[in-house]
């Protein structure tokens, strides 16, 4: 059963709200077998230029679940930091399934905290469609550039300078980032 410590910067947290957040953060228990003794941190920010940030943190043996959000509504935040920590619990029950069918390494203790009849087998993860492509030679900006024209939210190429394979990518924020390999 989860403990909920629920904290707000710059907002009181009422009973509506710690009720709320209970309710959403409860429903990932149903995930466990057991349900795991654990504290459930909850961080309720709301910041001047009326947005709402929730953080949530959730310690449990073998991994830590983590998310936070932002939205300009402090419920619907809580929703997708919800969502979000659903795909990882699926996420670790898949890697934990499929390392155990692969190794047969003994991951029962790890795979002994999920519910066997939420199992999502493994189509979070299989591989639907399979893309080649040859690689131009160009600077970061060209492929920016390019990337933008194809409407996709990352492209990769050589970088001419280099030779190396590097990938760029739009952020949260609106900026760009750029990955370079060795």
């Amino acid at each position: 059963m989860f403990r909920y410590n629920v904290r707000g910067e710059n907002i009181e947290v009422t009973e509506a709200i710690r009720d709320y957040v209970e309710k959403k953060v409860g429903k990932l228990e149903r995930y466990f077998s057991d349900a795991p003794d654990a504290t459930a941190h909850v961080n309720l920010k709301v910041y001047t230029e009326k947005t709402a940030k929730v953080e949530v943190t959730i310690p449990l043996p073998y991994l830590v679940l983590r998310a936070e959000e932002t939205s300009p509504d402090l419920y619907a935040s809580i929703d997708l930091v919800v969502d979000k920590l659903e795909r990882q619990i699926r996420k670790f029950k898949t890697k934990i399934n499929r390392k155990s069918r692969e190794t047969g390494l003994n991951t029962a203790d790890a795979a002994s905290l999920f519910n066997e009849e939420d199992n999502d087998n493994d189509s979070e993860l299989d591989i639907v469609r399979t893309k080649r492509l040859s690689l131009k030679p160009m600077d970061s900006e060209e492929a920016v550039l390019q990337m933008n024209m194809l409407g996709h939210n990352f492209f990769i190429f050589e970088d001419a300078e280099t030779n190396g394979t590097s990938i760029v990518y739009r952020r949260k924020d609106g900026k760009y980032g750029l990955i370079e390999t060795d």
